[in-house]
């Protein structure tokens, strides 16, 4: 049994495009698609373009995008760990071979978590769009190195899967797609980066929604030194620079590519020192589903 899990935020449009990218597939297992949304409006504009009983809506009590998917986790939860749970969002919308393949990799027992590649629909002729491009593509090399080499990496938000009957729940706290990884990896499996499916995404295209969406994420993801100490951090300041640096100076193709290049050193300095601030005066990482919104990266609504 495969379940798929769609969380958005009141977004009807673009979530029935992420419905609908699933149920085109050819998917021979059996399955269920359950949008998870804390506006009913969504599942009422869903169930008069839709008429499949595969899918399903569960309303989000309000408590964090986390919160909803624990509570998930455990009435869909299986002895049998040949079922397979994936994981995405409303916002964006995936490769036609995403579940084929996906099964495909969970053949292999040891595997315990497998993760897609994103890529930008935004224009590489823009500063914002450049910025999601080059972003993604150094996300994708270093996901590519710790997969040939077996060491352990934090799977995509965007879309990943994970073997049902392993964990029920999950802490609370920090980047769901990261602490996830995590325990799988801790439990002794691997993680599988299948970077033949995509997840089609649209980021931000000005400072404010920008800003807001990486201090977010920075602050998630440093929340994961408390929840586990000994955790590998793949997502820091420090491997940024030792990762993405040689990685960013050879990704230009033009002058202006390499002008907003060093725009976004300067951005992504920012965000960090802005984060740990916000950090220090314990204003911390809140599991709220889209605590500070983000317009622009509304693709339909």
């Amino acid at each position: 049994m495969i379940h798929i899990i769609i969380t958005s935020f009141n977004e009807p449009k673009a979530t029935l495009r992420a419905v609908k990218s699933f149920l085109n597939q050819k998917i021979k297992e059996d399955f269920k698609i359950i949008v998870v949304d804390p506006f009913p409006e969504t599942e009422e504009f869903l169930r008069k373009e839709i008429n499949d009983k595969r899918v399903g809506f569960f309303l989000d009590p309000g408590e964090g995008k986390s919160y909803a998917l624990n509570i998930l986790f455990q009435e869909i939860y299986s002895k049998n760990k040949n079922d397979i749970i994936i994981l995405s969002d409303g916002d964006v919308y995936v490769s036609e071979n995403a579940v084929s393949e996906f099964f495909k990799a969970f053949k292999k027992q040891e595997v315990g978590c497998v993760t897609g590649k994103p890529v930008s629909v935004d224009s590489r002729s823009t500063k914002y769009g450049y910025w999601s491009h080059l972003l993604f593509d150094g996300i994708h090399n270093v996901r590519k190195k710790y997969n040939q080499k077996g060491q352990f990496f934090e799977c995509s938000g965007y879309l990943f899967a994970v073997r049902n009957g392993v964990i029920m729940d999950f802490p609370l706290g920090a980047c769901e797609d990261s602490v996830i990884s995590y325990l799988f990896w801790k439990k002794g499996y691997k993680i599988f980066y299948a970077d033949n499916v995509e997840v089609y995404v649209k980021n931000p295209f000005n400072w404010k929604d920008w800003k807001n969406q990486k201090i977010r994420n920075i602050k998630g993801h440093e929340n994961l030194g408390e929840l586990f100490p000994d955790m590998p951090r793949t997502k820091s300041f420090f491997n940024e620079i030792k990762e993405g640096l040689f990685f960013s100076l050879m990704h230009p193709r033009n002058v202006l590519e390499f002008y907003w290049l060093l725009h976004l050193y300067f951005a992504r300095l920012y965000i960090y020192l802005k984060a740990f601030q916000e950090i220090k005066q314990k204003k911390s990482y809140k599991d709220g589903w889209r605590e500070i919104e983000t317009p622009s990266t509304k693709p339909l609504d």
